[in-house]
């Protein structure tokens, strides 16, 4: 079953809201990637600081099979896949939105 791995913020100010969110949270800069704010015992979701993307939930697969079944799955609760949506050639996620129109991403965590 899939699960919240990440929160993709949008936000004006990356600097600014990295501050604030790191302290607010207790949540450490990723090295590698100083937008991605972590939980530093490793127990709540990462938080992606965005300045493009709009706020969304990335929700993590273990495989590319799971990654199906869950779509699947999530498409038979009435979510949709999102079509028109313009993937890069190696993509691992798919975006979904919900019965509200709300975008979601599942992400095969293997890839």
């Amino acid at each position: 079953m899939v699960t919240i791995g990440a929160i993709v913020w949008n936000v004006s100010d990356l600097g600014r809201a990295r501050e604030f969110w790191g302290q607010a949270l207790g949540y450490a800069p990723d090295p590698a990637n100083p937008d991605f704010l972590a939980d530093p015992r490793g127990e709540g979701p990462r938080l992606h600081l965005d300045g493009d993307d709009r706020t969304h939930l990335d929700l993590w697969a273990a495989d590319a099979a799971e990654q199906r079944a869950e779509v699947e799955r999530l498409v038979s609760l009435g979510a949709r896949v999102v079509e028109d949506w313009v993937y890069p050639e190696d993509a691992d996620f798919v975006v979904l939105a919900d019965p509200d129109g709300n975008l979601f991403c599942v992400i095969d965590r293997s890839a």
